[in-house]
Formats: structure tokens, sequence, C-alpha cells
């Protein structure tokens, strides 16, 4: 699959990571990383109760790129 990611070696997703199931709510496991419009990735999850898959857009960088914008906008603390 062109543009395809290993998949990540180091310590296995939370559970916060790990999506739930559309089906049956059972926690997925992250199957695949592929390359999605510019700054984000294509994640796929498979259920392995159901064995249902499910594809999800994440940003790739989330420092980088237009999804940084709030940080140069009005947000401020309080005075």
């Amino acid at each position: 699959m062109p543009g395809a990611h290993a998949l990540p070696t180091g310590p296995p997703l939370s559970a916060l990571e790990r999506l739930r199931c559309q089906h049956c709510q059972t926690r997925t496991n992250l199957t695949g990383i592929a390359s999605g419009p510019a700054g984000y990735e294509l994640r796929t999850f498979e259920c392995p109760r159901c064995d249902r898959v499910q594809r999800t857009l994440v940003v790739s960088d989330p420092m980088s790129g237009d999804v940084t914008g709030w940080l140069g906008g009005e947000l401020k603390p309080p005075e």
C-alpha cells in the first residue's frame, strides 16, 4: 500500500486512543496507518469481537500546520 506507515512498535495505544466498535462497543485494535490529506493520517481499526473495520482521520502532528491556529488567536490567560 503506497504511503502506508509501519505500525508503531512502542507502547500499545491507551484505552483512550483505541476507538470503540460502532457495532458492539468493544475496544478496537489499530491495524494500519496510511497517509491522508495534508497534515492528517488515515488510521484503520479492527474489532476483535465482530471483525468490523473502522477508518478515521487523525491529525498526524498536532503541533504543526493549520491545527495550531488557535495558539496565535485570542485565547489569553485571565487578567
